[in-house]
């Protein structure tokens, strides 16, 4: 156990509310910015020896998950002119209470699981289960295609948690086949989101199904 690394998946996990209950778009960004940032930190706790590399891969994601891409989130809020979620399929509040009940059973599953003895007793299974529903609980919940892209974030943010499991036996190479693949899927996002806008005048997917080519 590493009470340290236990410590800042609190923090991840206490993010998680705040993307759920907040209803403005700025929030729910400035607390997935502040998880990736968190998660950089964890890629440094994770390993008994620091090195170069491991300083390097850091800094990496959290330039990508807590600067670069919050940053393209901010300019496309600007760009659309939008600063809440209108009309979500389901409020704040069952969101909360669904991430709630969702948090408990990711701890009561995470102990059926057969983990490696050092990580029995540690909070990398049930935070990274947690954060991976709460991803997708903002991404079928959400109709605004920005608030989409912040789910797709945090969902993302639950698999990287999922990768500390094998940070000793495969260093690095799901974190970099994961944050690329974060990374075009992200652009992607960004040109449907800018065609959404220019074609309706909104930003919410419901209109996506009459995009035409």
């Amino acid at each position: 156990m590493n009470p340290l690394l236990d410590l800042i998946l609190v923090a991840v996990l206490l993010l998680n509310f705040v993307a759920l209950g907040a209803s403005q778009l700025r929030t729910v960004i400035h607390a997935v910015a502040l998880q990736g940032v968190l998660l950089g930190a964890t890629i440094v706790v994770a390993h008994s020896t620091v090195t170069v590399w491991v300083i390097v891969m850091a800094g990496a994601v959290i330039a990508l998950k807590g600067v670069v891409i919050p940053r393209m989130l901010f300019h496309a809020i600007r760009e659309v002119v939008i600063r809440r979620e209108v009309d979500p399929i389901i409020g704040c509040i069952a969101s909360l209470l669904l991430g709630g009940v969702g948090t408990a059973l990711a701890v009561l599953f995470s102990k059926t699981l057969p983990i490696a003895h050092e990580h029995i007793g540690s909070l990398v299974v049930p935070a990274a289960l947690s954060t991976v529903l709460t991803g997708f609980l903002i991404l079928t919940t959400r109709v605004k295609a920005i608030s989409q892209v912040v789910g797709y974030l945090v969902l993302e943010n639950g698999i990287f948690i999922f990768g500390l499991l094998l940070v000793e036996a495969m260093p690095f190479l799901v974190e970099i086949g994961v944050l690329l693949d974060l990374f075009v899927a992200i652009f992607v996002m960004g040109i449907i989101i800018y065609q959404i806008s220019q074609e309706f005048s909104t930003v919410s997917t419901r209109k996506l199904s009459a995009l035409k080519e």
